[in-house]
């Protein structure tokens, strides 16, 4: 089966140029300490997926149906509203984690938060860097 094709792919826009248009300093900060963390977890280098997804590393993702499709280990996009983590680890097993890193919303595979001041990041950091 061939992979699919996603609007969202990664590209060679710069990072460092989609955060010089933030203009909330602490979401900027935010994102930069989620680049180091996420940089950290990884070991690989942040890279723009779409038009305001920072992403880290490649893995190809299988579905039950046989799609394929390439995507990120994990990232993140700063949000009008909250930050939006794209998480490498499966939600509905973390719920015990969850409990401990403070005010959050969670979606399919996503990690919604206001802003890393509200949460541990050490739990944050702990939930990351386990791999399903």
């Amino acid at each position: 089966m061939a992979k699919a094709k996603l609007k969202t792919a990664e590209t060679d826009s710069p990072v460092d140029a989609f955060l010089a248009k933030l203009t909330k300093p602490d979401v900027k900060a935010d994102c930069e300490a989620l680049i180091t963390l996420m940089s950290r977890l990884t070991k690989c280098p942040p890279a723009m997926w779409g038009a305001s997804i920072i992403g880290f590393g490649k893995q190809e993702l299988k579905y039950e149906t046989g799609r394929t499709l390439d995507w990120f280990v994990m990232g993140f996009s700063p949000r009008a509203t909250s930050l939006v983590l794209y998480t490498n680890c499966d939600l509905t097993k973390a719920s015990a984690t969850l409990e401990k890193l403070g005010p959050h919303k969670t979606g399919k595979g996503c990690l919604y938060i206001k802003r890393l001041a509200d949460v541990d990041v050490k739990v944050l950091e702990e939930m990351l860097g386990k791999r399903d």
